[in-house]
């Protein structure tokens, strides 16, 4: 198989600041291709700015959960949802609706968005009732199920991590673009803090058959961000974006 590199971004959530200098990053580093897991849009920042910068790339794109929210009117939408889904236009709303939640990609390549089955499961991390811990071997197996593909690509977590299954698989989640910080819900109420305000994405390469990847983390103009949640009335926007931290 021939050399490749490949850019991956997930979970923009809106944040256009942070997704421009990802991109201005990756394209000094020289990439041939770019993939992005899904959650582009859901939040209270830049939903329809982030959607035509988005849909004027040639990036192999995912569905997140979150688009498929966005788009669900059977169900209330939670507030990050219903924002988006007011700034966005009837274009908008179509494009998002023709990205599917997982690819196949480039021979040996598995894009997803959380699992190969769920778009609300995290592949690399369990949730229990007091915390967040690494997945097993055994748990990450499991959620691969009969997934052969040399390389996995993820995200839907936020939390940046490069592993091999007992299988030799290299599985990767790029972390978040947007968003480094959030409280959920479900399955168990948790939290996800990354301790840094910094933009996360990463490079993936293949090289004589074989996949390596870097986890990399930008720094940008993180404030305007936060400044913007925090006028529209989202605090714990605001700190998240701020600080990387949800908690005090």
């Amino acid at each position: 198989m021939e050399r490749l590199r490949i850019a991956v971004v997930s979970d923009i959530h809106g944040n256009l600041a942070a997704l421009e200098a990802v991109v201005a990053d990756f394209t000094g580093r020289g990439v041939d291709a770019v993939v992005n897991l899904g959650d582009s849009l859901s939040g209270p920042l830049l939903p329809r700015e982030t959607a035509e910068y988005l849909m004027e790339q040639d990036w192999a794109q995912l569905a997140g959960n979150h688009e498929r929210q966005i788009l669900d009117s059977s169900a209330p939408r939670g507030a990050s949802d219903e924002y988006a889904h007011s700034q966005l236009s009837a274009r908008e709303l179509q494009w998002i609706a023709a990205l599917g939640p997982r690819a196949d990609y480039a021979d040996d390549v598995l894009l997803c968005h959380g699992t190969p089955q769920s778009d609300l499961v995290y592949l690399l991390e369990t949730v229990e009732p007091a915390r967040v811990r690494v997945a097993t071997a055994q748990e990450i197996d499991a959620r691969l199920g009969d997934v052969t593909a040399a390389l996995v690509v993820c995200g839907h977590s936020h939390v940046s991590r490069s592993v091999r299954s007992a299988r030799g698989q290299l599985i990767v989640n790029p972390g978040s673009v947007g968003l480094p910080g959030y409280f959920a819900s479900a399955p168990h109420a948790h939290v996800i803090e990354n301790a840094s305000p910094d933009a996360r994405y990463a490079i993936v390469e293949r090289q004589a058959g074989r996949w390596t990847s870097s986890l990399i983390a930008v720094p940008y103009d993180f404030r305007s961000m936060a400044e913007l949640a925090r006028r529209r009335g989202r605090a714990e926007w605001h700190r998240a974006l701020l600080t990387g931290y949800v908690s005090n």
